[in-house]
């Protein structure tokens, strides 16, 4: 598609600055128009229309590709919620009636990755929505929104040992993309301590603090933090581009970051968010 797409603004772009530089000798050196005033308007105008019609070319097979897309990820979306909801509902019903422990630990794995296919539908719906709209703005409790959170990560890392210490704090954010920066925090918290069980989350005045007991960075690991695709120890899994997106988020929603770490001793985030 692109291919084609290059091919045909480069012909096209190719004759219209033929024919723009053809009029314009034909006018100097054929025609030979004194009204050099009305020329320029002649040329300017030729090269307005030459412009809109490139523009054209060039943007309504991406804007129609990027629509395609749209419409594929709602579609998708659609189609997943019912299995979703499906797979949860006869397992609550089948839990019921269940007495052997070996198959409720069963059941209870498949109630995690629901929980977690749930997670994934409902992001995918958040960036369908983040695309259609120019910004999200909710009314919420930090509190309740990082608890529940806790509870879901708790499932993926059972031998994580989250400390909590959480005043009631009310703000208007983007409750969705809030809840994903928590989660990459988290998860730079638990990925980077391998040596240690212990997280602490406190919540107070406006302020989250998370806290590990890892590695920790040191003064040049802490400018680097927030590039695309750095990483502080190569063999971690994952892309390194998970700060960088929380540090866009904060930024666009107002909300402060900061980092305090020592080498070896471990890391502490804070989110200060403003006092609405």
């Amino acid at each position: 598609m692109f291919r084609n797409l290059r091919i045909s603004i480069f012909i096209y772009y190719f004759l219209t600055v033929s024919a723009f530089l053809g009029t314009l000798h034909y006018f100097l050196a054929v025609v030979e128009v004194e009204n050099i005033f009305l020329l320029a308007i002649v040329m300017i105008c030729f090269s307005i229309l030459g412009g809109v019609m490139i523009s054209k070319l060039a943007v309504d097979p991406l804007q129609e590709h990027v629509t395609n897309l749209q419409n594929l990820s709602k579609e998708t979306l659609h189609e997943l919620n019912l299995p979703i909801s499906t797979i949860i509902t006869n397992a609550n019903m089948i839990k019921k009636n269940m007495q052997s422990e070996k198959d409720l630990k069963r059941l209870s794995r498949i109630e995690i990755a629901c929980n977690m296919l749930q997670e994934r539908y409902n992001e995918l719906d958040y960036m369908i929505k983040k695309q259609s709209l120019n910004e999200i703005k909710e009314i919420f409790f930090v509190d309740e929104l990082v608890k529940e959170r806790v509870e879901f990560l708790k499932h993926i890392y059972p031998h994580m040992e989250f400390q909590l210490e959480l005043y009631s704090t009310q703000i208007t954010s983007d409750r969705t993309g809030l809840a994903k920066v928590i989660d990459n925090i988290i998860d730079n918290a638990v990925k980077y301590s391998p040596n240690s069980n212990k997280c602490e989350i406190k919540l107070n005045d406006y302020t989250l603090h998370i806290q590990d007991y890892g590695c920790g960075m040191d003064e040049v690991e802490l400018i680097q933090i927030f590039d695309n695709y750095y990483q502080s120890n190569d063999t971690m899994r994952g892309f390194g581009i998970g700060l960088s997106m929380v540090k866009r988020f904060c930024d666009s929603q107002g909300i402060q970051l900061n980092f305090k770490s020592k080498l070896g001793l471990g890391t502490t985030v804070l989110l200060k968010f403003k006092d609405d």
